[in-house]
Order: C-alpha cells, then structure tokens, then sequence
C-alpha cells in the first residue's frame, strides 16, 4: 500500500492533558510492527499515520439521500413486505435501494459501502423472495467469521417469521454433530463460515450442487484470512448458471480478479461516502517514550464519556493479555478472539451488547460486519495490519447516524 501524502512532516499527537500526556514534546513516532509480536499479514509501517486523523465531517445542511423506492413498493411476497413494514422499515438505505432491484432481476452484483448502512438486507430480502417463488431454491451465504454468520441468521429469522422458511448455521468452533443433523432436514437458507462448509462436504452432508445462489459477504476479509483455496473450492463444487453476490466495505484488487471468475456480467454498485463514515471523529494517541501504554489506555477508560468501547489488539495471547490486565484494574472487560470456542464468544459479545460489561478485547474476529449499538469508542491499542482492517475497525462505532471516535494507539 501507497503512504499516502502528508502536509506535516510529523503525526499530529492526540492531545490528553487528563491522559498524562507530556505537552511539547518532539520525540519521534515508532512504527513498523507491533509490540505484541507475531500473526501479523503483512506490514503496519506501511500506513502513514495521518490515515488515523479524521474529524467528524459536521454540517449546516447535511445531504439528503432521496430513495428511488419505499419497501412497499419493492416487487417482493406480500407476506415479506409485511414482515418488512412490520419491523418499522419503511425507506431502504442507499445500497438496499440500488441493490435490491438487481438482484430481484436475478443479475450478479458487487455491492460496496460503508459499514452499518444495510448490506445484510439488502441480500437478504431479495433472496427471501426468491425461495418464496420457488420452492426448490437453495441459498447459501459465506462470511469470515462465526459472529458475522450468527448475526446474519437472526436477521433472517426477522424477515422470515410466519413463512415456514429453515435456515442453519455452520461454522467452526461449534458441534459439527448438531450441524451434520440440521443439514439432514430441508433448509432454505445454509450461512457458515469457509472451513466448516469445507468440512461438511467432505464428509458429504452438504451437496453445493443443490444451490443455485451464493452471497459472499466481506470477501475481501476471508481472502486475508486464507480462505481463498476454500473459497475457489466451494465455487468449483456450485452449478455454472449459478447467481451470485458480493457485498463488502472495501474492494481490494486481489477480490476484484475473482470477481471476474467467479462472477458473470455484474452489476457493480458503490454508495460508499469515503473509506470510512463521516460521523466517526478519528485520532492518534502518541505514546511517549517512557510512558506505559496501558497506563494511558486506562486513564482513557475512565473518562465519563468512555461507556461502551471496543479494543482491537493483533494477536490472540495479547488479546487475552490485555484483557485480563484489565480486569486486574477493576473495569468490566470481555475478550473475543480464535482460540476462545464459540459458545464463550457469544456470551462475550451478548454481555457488551446487553451493557453488562464496557470493554469488548478483540482480534479482527470483531471487526467486520457486526452490528453493536452504542459503541461510544474505538481503540486500536496494536496498529491494523492493513488500511482496509483499520476502516472496518472503526466502522463499530458511528452507527445507525450517531457520532462515534476512533483512537489509534502510536508508539
């Protein structure tokens, strides 16, 4: 990746009187890895750290997305529509707008935006519709993580209510034995994550040539993961006529070559306002030498205004770490990474979500598509391996039209 053009000659130091932060100081910023060691792809001396810096765009008049269609007007099942209306939807953001149509024509599409903006419905009830007109039709959807995949099954159960509609989830970390006994009934609907698809069609509980239609959500974050062999071998196994969709934040030009593989003639629709929102006030936190970085964390943590925040660290056993240090201090922390099971993961994520705890510890697991309420804060505490991992970052704050900041940590 380019370093991006700077006018300052030096990062802007976030500016932390109540931090402990020393004022004047010239020392210069270290980058170049992270401290924790190990597990990185690729390199973090790579993002200039002027990419961290970005004011909350505030407006006098802000800019009005007029949509081209109201839910009800959407060519879809009635019983769907009214399921639609009924969870108080009635204005579709801009890529369910532009998306929906498209895929209700049964054309491919690339669909990218901004975090937090509605791709999962804009896949979703387009594909309800199409079960709900055949019968035979199978769908299945691929995403990085099991929390993504999770996530995406309890809002298909909110779309699908009264329908007689199944779904099943498979994803590793959880009994493959009860994934191997839903498969063996019918389901519309099969979300799972690359490997544990893998490995059920290897032991032959799931047969992709029974499905025509494929979602590869956050494709680009499963390439990074090195799902691309899985990927490719999944796609080999599904039929040739098949209908597929891309949805993502960001587009990086590995996925655009399989784009062009996997995908036939697609529409390709970008309502994205920026690499990463608007509403999310970014900044540095420059660590000094001699200061001790979780003693800063923790004086940040303490801030009224801190409520709900959600840290990013790079490896597993620092994640774990941090954490646990954490907790030693007193806060109400949880962590969420690869080496915890999947059962432990979710009571993680529910008690930060349900405001039981404050902070959420988390590797990249975290960072893609979840959708948390009220995240005041996020804070990368060790550097993104990538630009494109830093704005999924801190797309879990600034949600749904709220404000929300990012803090990354400089050494």
């Amino acid at each position: 990746m380019e370093r991006n053009t700077y006018s300052s000659s030096r990062p802007r130091t976030f500016s932390r009187p109540s931090f402990g932060a020393r004022r004047g100081s010239t020392t210069r910023s270290r980058f170049g890895g992270n401290r924790g060691g190990g597990g990185g792809r690729g390199r973090t001396d790579s993002i200039h750290p002027s990419k961290f810096i970005s004011k909350a765009v505030i407006t006098e008049v802000a800019e009005v997305f007029v949509p081209e269609h109201k839910f009800s007007e959407f060519l879809i099942d009635e019983r769907l529509k009214k399921n639609i209306i009924e969870k108080g939807y009635e204005t579709p953001t801009p890529i369910q707008d532009k998306a929906i149509p498209h895929v209700l024509k049964g054309q491919d599409v690339v669909g990218i935006a901004n975090t937090g903006t509605g791709k999962t419905a804009a896949f979703l009830i387009p594909l309800i519709h199409k079960v709900l007109s055949n019968d035979r039709e199978n769908i299945l959807i691929v995403v990085p993580t099991r929390e993504l995949a999770l996530q995406i099954h309890d809002e298909l159960r909110g779309f699908v209510g009264g329908m007689k509609l199944f779904s099943t989830v498979c994803v590793g970390g959880a009994p493959i034995g009860a994934q191997i006994r839903d498969l063996r009934y019918r389901n519309e609907f099969v979300i799972g994550t690359p490997g544990r698809i893998k490995d059920l069609i290897e032991r032959k509980c799931l047969n992709l040539a029974h499905f025509k239609t494929v979602v590869l959500d956050e494709a680009d974050r499963m390439l990074d993961m090195g799902f691309i062999n899985d990927m490719k071998f999944m796609m080999a196994l599904m039929p040739k006529d098949r209908h597929t969709l891309f949805f993502s934040a960001t587009l990086s030009p590995d996925i655009e070559k399989l784009i062009k593989d996997f995908l036939r003639s697609p529409v390709s629709i970008s309502v994205k306002t920026g690499d990463t929102a608007k509403n999310v006030d970014q900044d540095v936190v420059k660590v000094m030498r001699g200061e001790n970085k979780l003693d800063v964390l923790h004086s940040m943590l303490i801030q009224p205004d801190f409520s709900k925040v959600l840290i990013f660290g790079r490896t597993k056993h620092g994640v774990e770490k941090l954490t646990e240090l954490l907790k030693g201090r007193g806060f109400k922390a949880e962590s969420i990474h690869g080496d915890k099971n999947q059962s432990a993961r979710q009571r993680a994520l529910k008690t930060f979500k349900d405001d039981k705890t404050q902070i959420l510890v988390a590797t990249d697991v975290a960072a893609r598509g979840l959708d948390i309420s009220g995240v005041s804060h996020v804070i990368n505490f060790d550097l993104p391996a990538t630009y494109e991992d830093y704005v999924h970052r801190i797309g879990r704050t600034g949600r749904a039209g709220k404000k929300g900041k990012a803090f990354t940590f400089v050494e």
